[in-house]
């Protein structure tokens, strides 16, 4: 395999999605040379067909608004891989949606769910629907809109979409009602994020940022070092953000930064539980602002217009978005004594960020790795409900622990280099690679 040539290749045929063609050329350049040790995936041409998804629905959302106007979205659903079972992965709702990113995303997703342990294929979907300002009755009247044009294609043994930016339980029950009443089908299995009196998991709204403390503990342990007693600043306020800030609070961190679009909120003194529920109230407002949480807590300070990375602290957590840490923002981080980075949004540093970090020798962990607990929880809600059952939170807990500690070892067992350093983002692109290669390869060419 000669990465610049199958790159150049998919730059032809995919101009300008750059999303995508970047979340490509990182795993090529990871697996390069485990790939060519094995002419069987040459010969197979197993790279050539796993960076292209296998289909793509592309889909008009038309909604009528509170005032009477009719409204056009655009809707897609990609479901890049199902080599090791059914497609599994979000929804997001966000105006800059575009099928650049949602294939960046389904790309990702497929060695993210590989590294899960558990078997599920990958996938992702959404649409360039703002829900920022939207009544509740318009985000009902939209999801019920997207559902309609959705439901066909999708199913508990097919394709199982989740929640992601912008689409949180509300939007997850909006849809499934729609579904149920189209398909007239009542299997709980068809979407994961659901509430708990309707097959929804315990730990699912905690288990992204969850999952994320519980792989930092894990680097940090094999490193030496705790998460106890380190300040630690988070960008984003919405549902993953707070799970992390909640578990990180727990693990007994200083939380002492979390930001958004309008700048980043100095919490020197870190969070408590008013605090915690108060990220919640904020991300429910659709503001889409983090202004107020200094506003109603005197002891923080609001910095507009700054990131979270401004705030000197020992360990970054992007949870907002994809790359929304630069090489300025890491070289700002390590100048002011950064000591591990870790992302927790999918494809959170640009590759001149991830270069600054692992140049400078800190522990770094790639999003695939780090905030599969969420993916995972998914996981285990899909086979509650094939079972019809319900797990405790401390058995799901159990197993979220469980899963986190593999994807660790399974990075560490790829990704250690021969001076010691561990390579996170080698680790885990090798470790989910292999695992779709192999079901590619012996399930032929199809």
């Amino acid at each position: 395999m000669k990465v610049q040539t199958i790159m150049a290749d998919l730059e032809r045929k995919h101009p300008g999605e750059s999303e995508y063609l970047q979340a490509v050329q990182e795993v090529l350049e990871s697996i390069e040379e485990v790939y060519n040790q094995h002419p069987e995936f040459e010969k197979a041409k197993i790279v050539e067909r796993m960076v292209e998804p296998d289909r793509i629905f592309t889909f008009r959302v038309t909604w009528v608004d509170d005032n009477g106007e009719i409204q056009t979205n655009l809707g897609y659903r990609i479901q890049f891989n199902s080599a090791i079972g059914p497609y599994k992965g979000g929804i997001r709702f966000h105006k800059a949606v575009n099928p650049s990113m949602l294939k960046f995303l389904g790309f990702e997703q497929t060695f993210k769910n590989a590294l899960t342990t558990l078997p599920m294929g990958g996938a992702k979907g959404g649409s360039d629907f703002d829900p920022v300002g939207k009544s509740d009755a318009e985000i009902m009247r939209f999801c019920q809109a997207f559902m309609w044009e959705l439901w066909n294609n999708i199913g508990p043994d097919t394709d199982v979409p989740a929640g992601d930016v912008g689409v949180g339980g509300r939007e997850i029950g909006y849809m499934y009602g729609m579904y149920k009443k189209l398909a007239r089908e009542y299997n709980t299995g068809v979407l994961t994020g659901k509430g708990m009196t309707w097959g929804g998991s315990l730990i699912r709204p905690e288990a992204t940022g969850f999952g994320a403390l519980y792989f930092v503990e894990h680097m940090l342990a094999k490193a030496g070092k705790s998460i106890k007693g380190a300040t630690v600043a988070i960008s984003g306020f919405g549902n993953v953000a707070w799970g992390a800030a909640t578990k990180a609070t727990e693990l007994g961190a200083t939380v002492i930064a979390i930001s958004g679009p309008d700048g980043v909120v100095y919490n020197p003194n870190g969070m408590n539980q008013q605090k915690l529920d108060y990220m919640l109230e904020l991300r429910a407002s659709n503001r889409n602002i983090v202004a107020p949480f200094a506003e109603k807590f005197t002891d923080a300070t609001f910095i507009p217009g700054k990131k979270a990375w401004s705030i000197k602290c020992d360990i970054a957590l992007p949870c907002a978005f994809q790359n929304e840490l630069n090489g300025d923002d890491a070289a700002e981080l390590l100048a002011n004594g950064t000591w591990c980075a870790a992302e927790v949004s999918n494809m959170g540093c640009t590759p001149e960020a991830i270069a600054t970090f692992q140049n400078a020798g800190i522990l770094f962990a790639p999003g695939k790795a780090v905030n599969a607990g969420g993916v995972a929880t998914s996981g285990l809600e899909m086979t509650q409900n094939a079972m019809h059952l319900s797990w405790s939170a401390a058995e799901v807990d159990s197993k979220l622990h469980y899963i986190m500690e593999s994807i660790h070892a399974a990075c560490v067992k790829y990704g250690t280099q021969p001076d010691g350093y561990i390579n996170y983002v080698k680790g885990a692109n090798i470790a989910g690679f292999m695992k779709v290669a192999q079901a590619m390869l012996e399930q032929g060419i199809v």
